[in-house]
């Protein structure tokens, strides 16, 4: 079930040419790459959350490299990330462990060793410095919309500078969401804390704590602005990934290990505020009495007590209120595990996201199908499909939990279970958004001196949501002939639109048919043919585009364009 959870969220901004906090919402896309499915049987459970350890897998035989010999203090890191083919060596077969790199080619090593979410999108044109053709260019684009790297004001990357140590650590804590640590840690970690840049601070505490932070040859001198060499590189990225539970850490009697700062804590979960998992933090709360149950039951408990970091968006005991009883009763059989492993599997997104690092768009989650995030900062709010966010950032050892006021369902899931039940429920919100009433414009395209629909005019326009992914949408079209259209319409999923390259939103299309009641004197029934767009405004407002194609006397064909409020 788990091997999916090889990616996570971050944002960052653009401060000394890297990577340095959060930004305003931007989109969030998922990767291009294939996901691997994994089955809802036990013993499948447990091979895919050893696979996270895995993962990228290593090539065959030992990677050795004249220069760098049994004893060099970072032969560990090196070896291991060469095995997985996460750094290579030059045409000689040397590796050059005391070379400095450039930031074209950390962004190299970024793209090989991390399967990221984008945050951002490169603007059009990308980098003035940057051609199509530059052997890195694909590198770079990877790492800045993961967040991992950014440019400089002048829209410029400098991929032939030299990156520091200090830029090296920065990038690696925002990439992976480790910002906001605690600073006291670097006062009692580096001798030489205070020459840590004013910008870097959160993000070098963030990434002491996860030991991810590598000091060679004195693990308590930072040296922020010294070149970082390729053993540095090596060195930092492989304790990224076993921050990520991607690799284990290196064995303490490795010479290596007294070089991470904060060592022991990379034998134990990811760090968090609390010193107890995800399952013992929901297990103790009065709000997720059920989940912690449900968790027990489908066998996914012990999966999410171990490695991480996760991310889940935790249904409270009242949003499981919400579904019918024999619904949940149902969900517990053993017939009906591989439902509900899907379900909650879904509310489980790989890595750590806090609240300020949620973004609008699409996040991929463990069961392989994403949810649509949708950050409202101008009210403090965050949904996740149609569930809404009522506390945030409950910190665990392995990750953070988010509470949400609705159970998730994945669009391709019956909550039936054999039963009569049909699941409707009038006015609820379906996927594609929360229902509404509301005016708009009709501006008609074809048959005018027919119908109302045919010309300009004022229209009511409602929609009334019944299933997860059905609503009935009726409206009104106010003229000399005014036109009553009744549709049944199949609401689409969420997805993120990005017109400008800038901002995005999320958008919710919809198809359906029904029909179209003329009420003049000699009133006519006839087919109605429909589709259109929902735009949220917030959590008050939607935004809605629609085509009505009504088949009575002649063929009407009018345009809505109007604004709901949402109920």
């Amino acid at each position: 079930m788990f091997s999916h959870l090889h990616r996570l969220l971050a944002s960052t901004v653009m401060v000394m040419g890297v990577s340095i906090g959060a930004v305003s919402p931007v989109l969030i896309s998922t990767s291009a790459q294939a996901q691997e499915t994994v089955g809802g049987n036990a013993s499948d459970l447990r091979t895919a959350s050893q696979k996270i350890s895995q993962t990228p897998a290593p090539t065959q035989g030992t990677v050795n490299f004249p220069d760098v010999s049994q004893d060099y203090w970072a032969r560990p890191f090196i070896q291991a990330l060469a095995e997985r083919n996460i750094i290579v060596g030059f045409p000689d077969g040397t590796y050059k462990p005391e070379q400095p790199v450039t930031r074209a080619e950390f962004a190299a090593i970024i793209q090989k060793a991390f399967n990221q979410n984008r945050v951002r999108q490169l603007p059009t044109g990308g980098f003035r410095d940057i051609r199509s053709n530059f052997w890195a260019a694909q590198a770079i684009t990877t790492a800045f919309e993961t967040g991992f790297l950014s440019g400089y004001p002048d829209n410029t990357f400098r991929p032939n500078q030299q990156i520091t140590k200090v830029q090296a650590v920065v990038s690696l804590a925002s990439g992976l969401g480790l910002t906001g640590g605690d600073t006291a840690i670097l006062a009692s970690s580096f001798t030489d804390a205070n020459a840590i840049p004013t910008y870097a601070v959160s993000q070098v505490a963030g990434a002491t704590q996860a030991s991810v932070v590598v000091n060679y040859p004195d693990i308590r001198v930072f040296n922020p602005e010294v070149p970082l060499t390729r053993a540095d590189a090596a060195a930092h990225v492989y304790q990224a990934l076993v921050r990520q539970g991607r690799l284990q850490p290196i064995a303490s009697n490795l010479p290596a290990a007294q070089y991470i700062v904060g060592f022991a804590q990379t034998t134990t979960p990811p760090t968090g505020t609390t010193g107890s998992d995800i399952v013992t933090t929901a297990s103790a709360s009065n709000s997720f009495t059920v989940l912690a149950s449900l968790l027990k039951t489908a066998g996914l408990a012990e999966s999410l007590q171990q490695g991480g970091p996760f991310t889940v968006f935790a249904p409270t005991d009242e949003a499981f209120a919400r579904l019918p009883k024999e619904t949940l009763d149902r969900l517990q059989q053993p017939e009906n595990r591989e439902t509900l492993i899907r379900i909650l599997t879904y509310h489980v997104v790989p890595g750590q996201l806090t609240a300020s690092q949620l973004r609008t768009g699409e996040i991929n989650t463990a069961e392989g199908k994403p949810v649509n995030v949708n950050v409202n900062t101008s009210e403090n709010r965050v949904t996740v499909n149609n569930a809404q966010v009522t506390q945030a950032d409950i910190s665990a050892s392995n990750g953070v939990i988010h509470a949400i006021n609705r159970v998730l369902v994945p669009s391709d899931v019956s909550l039936n279970l054999g039963s009569e039940q049909a699941g409707v429920e009038a006015g609820r919100a379906t996927r594609g958004g929360r229902s509404y009433i509301g005016a708009a414009g009709n501006i008609g395209i074809t048959g005018g001196g027919g119908s109302s629909l045919g010309e300009g005019n004022f229209a009511v326009i409602s929609k009334i949501g019944l299933t997860n992914f059905l609503s009935v949408r009726p409206s009104a079209v106010f003229g000399d002939n005014t036109t009553v259209l009744v549709p049944l319409t199949f609401d689409l999923a969420p997805r993120a639109a990005n017109p400008t390259g800038n901002q995005a939103f999320p958008i919710s299309p919809y198809i359906g048919a029904g029909v179209a009641i003329e009420t003049d004197n000699d009133a006519e029934v006839g087919l109605l043919l429909t589709g259109g767009l929902d735009i949220p405004l917030g959590s008050r407002f939607t935004l809605n585009g629609g085509v009505n194609a009504a088949f009575l006397d002649e063929t009407d064909v009018g345009i809505q364009v109007g604004v709901g409020f949402n109920f």
